[in-house]
């Protein structure tokens, strides 16, 4: 029997016990699954940063430490964290950032915005390119990443990807570095964010980053919020360079009442909504790793600490 603390806001423990406990069981996996135990006594802490738990030291024993949340920076830098750390990577969370995100480049593509607001009996068609004549890049090709670009291909789309190391897939012309991040930015009508949050990648887009964007382009952020440097956003679609900011993520959540992207024309908020955690899937995913811990095989989604991913 090993023992499985899950440390998370309280409101998560019923979301996830049955799932969890029916996930261990499926696995093969006998567990003493509780919210408080003796850390000296815990085998593998399933863990969100809002459960409070920020010293690992007294957890000895721990053989892992397994994340609920997809971004770890929040816990990435703990410096009292010796113990592996993995992040959730779960099918269910991609299928929804898919959905997400193929919606919206889809709305902008066709135009939709502007026939809801043409609803004035003026007949004046407006018939959009076809989607292998429009381009779309995506800044991040990690598993969210890759797979909306994969998805948006199919789809026929003219797709390009950036990510900090080389990466390369099927259908995608894939760039990195630099000069890779200039050639994307400026083909991109439509540009997708889901780079993880990390140093390199504060405000990635910025004011030097936005004029290397064609003249009208879309943002479609469900990302991180610090990627994009608010002010010079805000400027740039004033200006025009940037015709519209559809924005699921911010610096801060929930987006304040007077922050100026709510009464921005060329801005859309959606409250983080673009993806979330399935218990049932992610469960899973945690049970999977326990297995593998305990059957003495590499863990899943292992983070790299250096890189902040």
């Amino acid at each position: 029997m090993i023992n499985v603390l899950f440390s998370a806001a309280a409101e998560a423990w019923p979301e996830y016990e049955a799932p969890l406990r029916r996930a261990l069981s499926e696995a093969g996996v006998e567990a003493d699954l509780r919210t408080d135990f003796d850390p000296a006594e815990v085998d593998y802490v399933v863990y969100a940063p809002n459960g409070g738990l920020s010293d690992f030291r007294p957890f000895t024993r721990a053989k892992a430490v397994l994340s609920l949340w997809a971004g770890v920076e929040k816990i990435v830098g703990n410096e009292h964290l010796t113990q592996p750390l993995a992040r959730m990577v779960d099918h269910g969370l991609t299928e929804g950032m898919v959905e997400w995100v193929t919606g919206h480049v889809l709305r902008h593509h066709l135009g939709i915005d502007g026939n809801l607001a043409a609803q004035t009996g003026a007949w004046e068609p407006k018939v959009p390119p076809l989607a292998r004549d429009r381009k779309v890049s995506i800044l991040g090709l990690g598993e969210l990443g890759a797979a909306c670009a994969q998805a948006l291909a199919r789809l026929n789309f003219d797709v390009a990807g950036w990510s900090r190391r080389s990466k390369t897939l099927d259908g995608i012309a894939c760039h990195h570095g630099d000069d890779g991040l200039a050639a994307v930015l400026g083909r991109s009508e439509i540009l997708v964010l889901l780079l993880p949050r990390t140093p390199e990648t504060e405000n990635i887009l910025n004011a030097r980053t936005l004029a290397q964007m064609p003249q009208g382009a879309v943002i479609i952020n469900p990302g991180r919020g610090h990627l994009i440097d608010d002010e010079a956003l805000l400027a740039a679609l004033d200006s025009g360079q940037i015709g519209h900011a559809t924005l699921d993520v911010f610096r801060v959540e929930p987006l304040p009442a007077d922050h100026p992207y709510w009464a921005n024309p060329n801005v859309t908020v959606t409250p983080h909504i673009a993806s979330e955690t399935r218990p049932e899937s992610a469960s899973r995913v945690i049970a999977e790793n326990i297995r593998r811990g305990e059957a003495g095989e590499p863990f899943l989604h292992l983070v790299d600490r250096k890189a902040g991913y």
